[in-house]
């Protein structure tokens, strides 16, 4: 696969993900040292869900992440464009849906919340993909958002991008089944958004009080913000 730009064919990262299905979560785990546990766990607390609320879990993969959240009692679902990936969680006793991004098969106001974990950076258009989200949440619900990020402090992001992203492949190869696409995932870190922008482009799609918080020196961050509430309705 060639750079990992803005422009992602849908198709080829679907693709992509379906070769490396096989070792996923294994692979995961050794390419961020076992981070990706702690991760998980501060998005549940950040995502703050409670029992009776419905929780999307977009791009969710092998749904580690959804069973990861559906631990708070919330009733969660895992959506992804990618059936190997789907298929790879199938032990996982939580709902799965194959979806597109852009064409949620939702109704509108069907969640209290949406989460997404290290997808964002692989969907071709970022505001739209984050519309669709804000249409399925019900107004005042929540979007949380882990996501890779640039570390802020300049010798950690001069480290991460010039030695950790490009031995990463090398790294995982004994792992994974799929070394190639791994080179692609290295790449669409590096060029992905910082903290700011991505919050820029959450308010963008019709999101309110957006924030983050930085994770492992800035390498992954949080972002959380809420759907506006509903306009009161004009007196007769």
């Amino acid at each position: 696969m060639s750079r990992a730009g803005l422009d992602k064919d849908p198709r080829d990262v679907a693709e992509m993900f379906d070769a490396v299905a096989r070792g996923y979560d294994r692979t995961n785990s050794v390419m961020t040292l076992g981070f990706d546990r702690r991760w998980r766990w501060l998005t549940r607390r950040v995502l703050d869900a409670t029992a009776r609320e419905k929780i999307l879990d977009l791009a969710a993969g092998t749904a580690v992440s959804t069973a990861e959240y559906a631990r708070s009692g919330a009733w969660c679902v895992a959506a992804d464009f990618s059936l190997g990936m789907l298929r790879g969680g199938a032990h996982r006793d939580v709902p799965k849906v194959a979806a597109d991004a852009f064409h949620l098969p939702f109704a509108d106001d069907a969640f209290d919340a949406v989460t997404v974990s290290f997808g964002l950076r692989n969907m071709n258009d970022t505001v739209a993909a984050l519309r669709e989200m804000c249409r399925v949440v019900r107004p005042g619900g929540r979007l949380v958002v882990c996501e890779v990020s640039q570390p802020p402090w300049r010798p950690v992001r001069w480290l991460h991008h010039n030695v950790v992203l490009r031995l990463l492949p090398w790294i995982i190869r004994p792992f994974s089944s799929n070394r190639d696409a791994y080179g692609y995932l290295a790449e669409s870190m590096r060029d992905w958004h910082d903290q700011r922008t991505l919050a820029e482009l959450v308010a963008q799609a019709g999101w309110q009080d957006v924030e983050w918080l930085n994770l492992t020196f800035g390498v992954v961050a949080l972002h959380r913000a809420t759907k506006p509430s509903a306009p009161a309705a004009d007196p007769a």
